[in-house]
């Protein structure tokens, strides 16, 4: 069914997300810990290479992002229940709330002190909040091959379907968005301060927000309510 749904501008949305998704990765792997804020499947692969003391990888980091990832996809998953909100609304106050916790986040890499145990944790647990929120909705919103977060089955469908160029051509751009956050993420990095990929993912996320606000209030919405 949802192949055949109209999803109106929500492809091209769920692709910024995705490049948000990038950014915000670049800074929790490269920066705190080895640790993802949207990708759980590393994580609880980090978290066994934590248990068994080898790669230096942050057990309290990898168990904070999993559990707040969880948190903020049973707030997304309650918040994406009714099945009368608007896509483009449902997407637009989610994209809203999660601007406000990766500015919040930014805005402790600017000010606080990175190196501090505390600070580098709550790092984590806010994006991971905003990004359990995503991969949350975007589910309810049930666009084929744009999850946002992972990318796996997307790949794997990529080489193993036989399917049209239209789906395929969907399948890399979602891979290239994500590539392209973690490239321009990691760039900031190199070149920049911490705060900079965080800046970019909630100016993304902003963006994403007032778009989808703005094209579900059109008369022409309908079709991809």
């Amino acid at each position: 069914m949802t192949g055949s749904r109209d999803h109106g501008p929500l492809p091209g949305l769920l692709l910024a997300l995705t490049i948000g998704t990038g950014l915000v990765d670049a800074v929790s792997y490269l920066t705190l810990g080895h640790v993802f804020v949207a990708n759980m499947t590393g994580n609880i692969v980090f978290f066994g290479f934590a248990v068994a003391g080898a790669g230096g990888v942050s057990w309290s980091a990898t168990l904070v992002a999993v559990g707040c990832f969880g948190a903020g996809a049973f707030v997304g998953g309650r918040h994406g229940s009714t099945r009368t909100t608007h896509r483009g609304r449902l997407l637009a106050v989610t994209c809203g709330a999660q601007c406000v916790l990766v500015a919040v986040t930014a805005l402790l890499a600017a000010f606080a002190d990175p190196t501090r145990r505390g600070t580098q944790l709550a790092m984590v647990a806010l994006p991971a909040v905003a990004m359990g929120a995503q991969n949350a909705v975007v589910r309810r919103l049930a666009v084929p091959d744009l999850t946002t977060t992972v990318l796996t089955l997307t790949a794997a469908g990529l080489f193993a379907d036989r399917t049209s160029n239209q789906v395929r051509l969907r399948r890399v751009a979602s891979i290239l968005a994500m590539m392209t956050g973690a490239l321009v993420g990691g760039l900031l990095l190199r070149h920049g301060r911490i705060a900079a990929p965080l800046w970019a993912a909630a100016a993304v996320l902003a963006g994403c927000a007032v778009t989808a606000d703005r094209l579900r209030r059109r008369d022409t919405a309908e079709s991809w309510s």
